[in-house]
C-alpha cells in the first residue's frame, strides 16, 4: 500500500453506509483499509478494488478490545490521512425486556470502540499536522430513544465526543466530521430485531446519497452535518426545536414492537 494516494481507513465497511462511504473515498483518489467482523468484507474488499483502489481488509470484532488492538496494528507504519468511525448496531425493544449483552454489544461497539480507536488515529494525525476524522453518527443523537434507549444514548455520546474533538483540534490541520443519517435502507433494522415496527417497515434513504453527501462534508471540513433525503434533512431541523418529550413520544411512536402497519396499511 505504499502509494502517492491518501489512505482512508473506513470500520464497519463491509456493507451499508460504510461500503458506500468507502467507495466514495476510493473513487476519489484514496486507497483503503477496511475492517469489519463478518464474512462479507472480502467480498466489499473486491469490488471496491475495482475502482482503482488499493484495498487492506482487517476482519475484527470492533465489540472486543483484541478486535481494536488489531485494527490499531494494522496501522503501524501506515499514514491514515482519513478514519472513518462508522461501525455501529442496534437494538430494538422496551429497555426492561432486552437482553443485557445486547446493551453492552451496543456500548462496546457504538461507544467504546470509537474512543479506544479515536485515540491512537487522532494523535497520529495531531502529531503531523493534517487528517481528517469521521464520525457516523444518527439523528437518533438528537432525541431520547424510547424502545431504543441505549442506542440513541450511545449517538448522543459519539455526537458530544465529536463536537468537543473538533473544538480540541481546530487549530491543528486536523478536521473532525459528524454526520447524522436518518433511517437508511440498510441491513440495521432486521439486526437490531425491528422488523415489526414503523421505522423499521418504512421508506428509507439510500446508502449512497447518505454516503456521498457524508464524503463532501468531510472534504469541506464540515464538523457536522445531518445527511439524507430532505424529509430527514426536515427531521432534524425540527429535532433541533421539538421538546425532549414531544421527540421521545414520536419516537415511540415510530420504534415501539408492533407498530409496523399491517396489510391495510393501518
Amino acid at each position: 500500500m505504499e502509494t502517492d494516494r491518501p489512505l482512508a481507513l473506513v470500520t464497519g465497511a463491509s456493507g451499508g453506509i460504510g461500503y458506500e462511504l468507502a467507495r466514495q473515498f476510493a473513487e476519489h483518489g484514496h486507497d483503503l483499509l477496511i475492517c469489519a467482523e463478518d464474512d462479507r468484507l472480502e467480498h466489499a474488499a473486491e469490488r471496491l478494488r475495482q475502482t482503482g483502489a488499493r484495498v487492506r481488509t482487517v476482519r475484527a470484532d470492533l465489540r472486543e478490545p483484541a478486535g481494536v488492538d488489531r485494527l490499531v496494528a494494522a496501522t503501524t507504519g501506515l499514514t491514515v490521512d482519513v478514519a472513518a468511525l462508522n461501525a455501529g448496531v442496534g437494538r430494538g425493544g422496551a429497555f426492561v425486556d432486552t437482553d443485557p449483552a445486547d446493551d453492552r454489544s451496543v456500548i462496546d461497539l457504538n461507544v467504546t470502540s470509537t474512543v479506544q480507536l479515536a485515540k491512537p488515529l487522532l494523535r497520529q494525525m495531531v502529531a503531523r499536522g493534517a487528517g481528517r476524522m469521521v464520525f457516523t453518527s444518527s439523528l437518533a443523537s438528537m432525541m431520547p430513544g424510547s424502545f431504543q434507549s441505549v442506542y440513541n444514548a450511545s449517538k448522543s455520546f459519539v455526537q458530544s465526543f465529536a463536537q468537543g474533538l473538533a473544538e480540541e483540534v481546530g487549530d491543528t490541520g486536523v478536521t473532525v466530521t459528524s454526520f447524522m443519517p436518518g433511517p437508511t435502507d440498510t441491513d440495521f433494522f432486521r439486526r437490531a430485531g425491528m422488523e415489526d415496527t414503523r421505522m423499521g417497515t418504512m421508506a428509507k434513504d439510500d446508502p449512497a446519497d447518505v454516503a456521498r453527501q457524508a464524503f463532501e462534508a468531510v472534504m469541506k471540513g464540515r464538523t457536522k452535518v445531518v445527511t439524507g433525503s430532505a424529509k430527514t434533512k426536515a427531521q432534524g431541523v425540527a429535532d433541533r426545536l421539538l421538546p425532549d418529550g414531544v421527540k421521545s413520544a414520536m419516537h415511540r411512536r415510530m420504534a415501539e414492537p408492533g407498530t409496523a402497519p399491517d396489510d391495510t396499511g393501518r
